[in-house]
């Protein structure tokens, strides 16, 4: 009796076990991390996929927009979502920035924003841009809203592209700018962005 209780309880675990050999006989093994990165990466957005829709939105393939964005992705890895639009901007030591456009998320989802902010720094001029945003670790549209502040001593250039960096707690904003006139300065300063227009900057 015991024999055969044994017996029984070593087909039982044969069984069970027979699908697990079969699928790694395939080639599938259980990679706890792999399921959880490759959903991460398909609610982001690859670097050609950014250079596209910036040749595209500036109306020009250019190698500096490529070069720009290459070096963005490898500092700061895949955005979760990006913004097209225009803005105004002029200061003489103090300035103003105002823009709009449409931030687009992976699923589909896009929101019209609008983005105000002041500027402080050892720059002088005016221009008139077109305006492309990476935003990292953004999940929701409406969590766009709200005041960024800038990074000391990010704005600079690649291939003629304007670069500065913003940050809040959670959420990053990289505008890559390219348009009429000369203005780099302004690193001391934020973006408000808002759901409507309105002339406070602050």
């Amino acid at each position: 009796m015991k024999m055969r209780w044994m017996a029984g309880m070593m087909l039982a675990l044969t069984m069970v076990g027979a699908p697990v050999a079969l699928a790694q006989s395939a080639g599938y093994s259980a990679q706890p991390g792999a399921a959880p990165a490759a959903s991460k990466r398909a609610k982001t957005f690859s670097a050609e996929e950014i250079v596209q829709k910036g040749h595209e939105f500036f109306g020009t393939t250019t190698k500096g927009l490529a070069k720009a964005i290459e070096g963005l992705f490898k500092e700061h890895g895949r955005p979760t979502g990006y913004v097209l639009g225009e803005e105004a901007s002029g200061a003489f030591v103090a300035g103003l920035r105002y823009g709009e456009g449409w931030l687009y998320l992976k699923d589909g989802r896009r929101q019209k924003i609008y983005w105000q902010g002041p500027t402080v720094g050892f720059d002088a001029g005016g221009n008139g841009a077109k305006v492309l945003m990476l935003v990292y670790d953004i999940d929701t549209p409406r969590a766009i809203f709200g005041r960024f502040p800038g990074i000391s001593g990010s704005a600079y250039l690649v291939g003629g592209f304007s670069v500065s960096i913003h940050a809040d707690e959670k959420i990053t904003i990289i505008p890559v700018r390219s348009g009429v006139g000369a203005r780099l300065g302004g690193n001391v300063g934020y973006l408000k962005i808002t759901p409507r227009p309105t002339w406070n900057p602050f």
